[in-house]
């Protein structure tokens, strides 16, 4: 295995057309159209700094009025919500991740006044508060009366102005996390463990992680105080002794405890923190099993271990699949092991794409797996869920699991069209990774300007003349020298048969190590091209004797019933029940669209991440013929 993996330098990886940069760009344009005073509202109002009376005012004309109430935001972001103001900190980290990629100048003024405008809401308050909330909900924690999770509030808003001062360099965002710190600092001063225990049980969220990310960003000793004051013992000794503390518990609660304790192994090096991490990897994932998709909690919490059948409904939420995937990497630089990315990767088509609306760009904040299933979109303005949060980020972060460092050259862990470039010893070396559609499948079906071309010109290579059982990758790399480095390319679970892989057009043989392909050689101006072969696989459903899910590739196929219907046929081959339906469509294959097959009434299947308001069913009865 690959050990201790590096991050290239936030932002250095760009996008390339695809449709991974369509979603982006969607996901962008979204965070631009939200106006800075709806984003601000709460926080004005928390610190005396706006009201509104409705039109109840006689001292100046009808047209002079503010925006009245239907132009603000609401759901989980209105003035009378217990969570106001934590979609400002998914905001503030989704706008950094952009501007990091992009350079794009009006969303870091956008940025920039907003954290000019939290620091005047800062010194209303009194120069540490700054949270769109009261200080008196943490009292109710100490009290023992219900509050709807402040910590887990704040600490949005923690997280996003530490990305906005990484990304965009405005100091001003770390001077006001440093001052709203010396809050908490004071207020847990005198609490015993016993107490603090107490007042963890409050979906705490990540605030482990705020403290460790602000120790990191400025080595004061009051931040690791805080940093030891949140660890929760109660919580991760019984995991690093192997109990079950996860079955039927708020997934997502404990989920962004672990990433704290992940950094916090990062940033401190003391095992303990480590040891954590891979205890809860195991309990959470290994022992409990996931769906199909590749999720791992249902109603917001863990599911049983190694059964699911009594679990198909609102499956599956984003938060957790986000935060989880979150998880993965920092375990898949720890390691190098390839089952890691492999969960990344299945996450990613089947919740993280699949829980965006790809013509609104909205989430869905579960994902159901039951019988004749749909999808519950947000909207712009009138939900800000907490999966609304963690659906801006995780559409600006595509970037941070493409390429990987190593000691000897450069991993490629996930195949999203990107480029980069970094420096090998002397060498300046530039990458570029496409997905050819053409000659091969794609994951998610768009339309391209190679596409195009291919119908039109009869002068261009023939494609092939059915739909291509295989992804075609090319990696072009580029030296201002000759220079010799290691490139481990990872291969991915889904594949059948030994993938092909070509440099210059010449196929060559391949080491393989742990899962991945390894190329070493002096490199210059190479094309490296992958070929990794794919079929009809199943997905038994956990607890379940006949109940599965059926996937193309790395792709779950969602069946378009209303209904669940019984397959005759045998699972493990699944050609024998399924063929190919609408495959090519003008400039495009379509993946992943099939039929039924030998069946008393037949029906379509199309890839999950590809259904927008269509019911649909996973999992179906296998009955053999």
């Amino acid at each position: 295995m690959i050990e201790n993996l590096k991050e290239f330098q936030q932002g250095s990886i760009k996008l390339i057309d695809s449709p991974f940069l369509d979603r982006f760009h969607l996901n962008a344009s979204y965070l631009k159209s939200l106006t800075t005073e709806n984003l601000l509202r709460n926080f004005y109002l928390q610190a005396g700094l706006w009201s509104y009376s409705g039109s109840a005012s006689t001292s100046f004309d009808s047209e002079d009025e503010e925006k009245g109430p239907e132009t603000w935001h609401w759901g989980w972001e209105s003035p009378t919500c217990e969570l106001r103001g934590h979609f400002l900190g998914h905001w503030l980290s989704a706008s950094a991740y952009v501007y990091g990629q992009t350079g794009d100048q009006e969303l870091r003024a956008k940025t920039l006044f907003i954290v000019q405008e939290l620091a005047r809401c800062q010194q209303a308050n009194g120069g540490e508060w700054v949270a769109a909330i009261p200080e008196s909900y943490m009292e109710r924690i100490l009290e023992g009366r219900q509050v709807w999770a402040p910590h887990y509030t704040i600490h949005k808003i923690f997280m996003g102005l530490h990305d906005v001062y990484r990304m965009m360099k405005i100091d001003e965002a770390l001077h006001i996390s440093d001052r709203f710190s010396k809050w908490f600092y004071h207020w847990t001063t005198f609490f015993t463990r016993e107490k603090l225990d107490k007042i963890l049980d409050y979906e705490t969220g990540g605030m482990l992680e705020a403290w460790v990310d602000l120790y990191d960003l400025t080595g004061k000793p009051e931040h690791l105080e805080l940093i030891k004051r949140y660890d929760r013992p109660s919580f991760f000794d019984a995991l690093i002794e192997g109990k079950d503390v996860l079955t039927n518990k708020h997934a997502n609660t404990q989920v962004a405890e672990i990433l704290g304790a992940a950094r916090a192994w990062e940033v401190t090096g003391e095992i303990r923190w480590r040891n954590i991490v891979e205890a809860f990897w195991e309990e959470a994932v290994v022992k409990r099993g996931t769906y199909c998709t590749g999720g791992v909690s249902c109603g917001e919490v863990w599911t049983p271990p190694q059964n699911l059948t009594a679990r198909l409904g609102l499956a599956q939420e984003h938060c957790v699949i986000y935060n989880m995937m979150r998880l993965s990497q920092f375990l898949f630089r720890w390691t190098g092991d390839v089952k890691y990315a492999d969960f990344w990767e299945k996450n990613l088509f089947n919740g993280i794409m699949s829980q965006q609306n790809k013509k609104t760009g909205m989430v869905s904040y579960f994902l159901d797996m039951g019988p004749g299933s749909k999808k519950n979109w947000g909207s712009p303005t009138k939900h800000f869920w907490c999966c609304h949060g963690t659906l801006v980020q995780a559409q600006a972060s595509y970037d941070q699991c493409i390429f990987h460092r190593q000691v000897n050259g450069i991993t490629i862990s996930q195949f999203i069209p990107s480029r980069t470039s970094f420096k090998y010893g002397e060498t300046n070396v530039k990458l570029e990774l496409r997905n050819r559609t053409q000659d091969g499948a794609g994951p998610i079906r768009t339309f391209h300007k190679s596409g195009l071309e291919q119908i039109q010109f009869v002068h261009v290579p023939q494609i092939p003349s059915d739909r291509p059982d295989r992804y075609l990758h090319a990696l072009h790399i580029e030296c201002d020298t000759q220079v010799e480095f290691e490139m481990k390319i990872r291969i991915p679970w889904w594949v059948k048969r030994e993938p092909t892989v070509k440099i210059n057009g010449e196929e060559v043989e391949y080491m393989i190590e742990s899962s991945f392909i390894l190329l070493k050689r002096i490199w210059k101006h190479d094309q490296v091209t992958l070929e990794f072969p794919k079929q009809l696989s199943v997905s038994s459903l956990l607890g379940s004797q006949n109940m599965v899910a059926l996937m193309d590739g790395p792709l779950v196929l969602a069946g378009l019933v209303e209904e669940e219907r019984e397959i005759v046929g045998d699972y493990h081959k699944p050609d024998t029940f399924l063929a190919s339906h609408n495959e090519r469509h003008h400039s495009f294959w379509n993946d992943g669209t099939y039929k039924t097959k030998n069946q008393s009434t037949n029906f379509k299947f199309i890839p999950l991440v590809d259904v927008t308001d269509e019911k649909y069913t996973l999992y179906f009865p296998i009955r053999k013929s």
